[in-house]
């Protein structure tokens, strides 16, 4: 909260890339290659400090993502949302679908019915030393997103 008052604090001014992002898509397997090509584009575009290795994480974590709510939500969940929000010092991309099960592959190894690609995006977060989870909508759906941390960057 801002406040403008004499001797109060003053919220600093958001860096240029930092923001949210947001877009929907068909659950359609043609979204999964689009949806990683706009997450890509939207990173470069933005002038977000990201390494080639934290883009590759987030655009195997979106293509997990996407495939997973086209496989398995599309029934229930002809429309998919990504989101990409962008801070300081993070990076959190997520994927929502109105399909109300919720995946327990983040918290287990993979179980007979699959889990996989949930269990990547678990390890490509971890690795890069961020966080992930899944939450209900109020829709009554789901999102699944992962945090990741920017390299610090040094002004010169």
């Amino acid at each position: 909260m801002e406040n403008h008052g004499r001797g109060s604090p003053v919220t600093p001014e958001p860096l240029p890339y930092e923001g949210v992002w947001r877009f929907t898509a068909p659950a359609v397997e043609a979204s999964v290659p689009q949806a990683r090509h706009a997450v890509r584009d939207l990173l470069y575009r933005q002038g977000v400090p990201v390494s080639d290795d934290l883009v590759q994480g987030l655009l195997l974590i979106v293509s997990e993502l996407v495939t997973n709510a086209v496989r398995h939500a599309a029934l229930l969940s002809p429309m998919l949302a990504v989101e990409v929000a962008v801070g300081a010092e993070w990076v959190r991309v997520s994927v929502e679908d109105n399909h109300p099960y919720r995946p327990t592959a983040l918290d287990h190894p993979h179980s007979p019915t699959g889990g996989r690609g949930l269990l990547l995006v678990r390890e490509v977060t971890r690795e890069a030393g961020g966080t992930c989870d899944v939450e209900h909508t109020s829709s009554g759906g789901k999102v699944i997103w992962a945090a990741l941390p920017l390299e610090a960057v040094r002004p010169l």
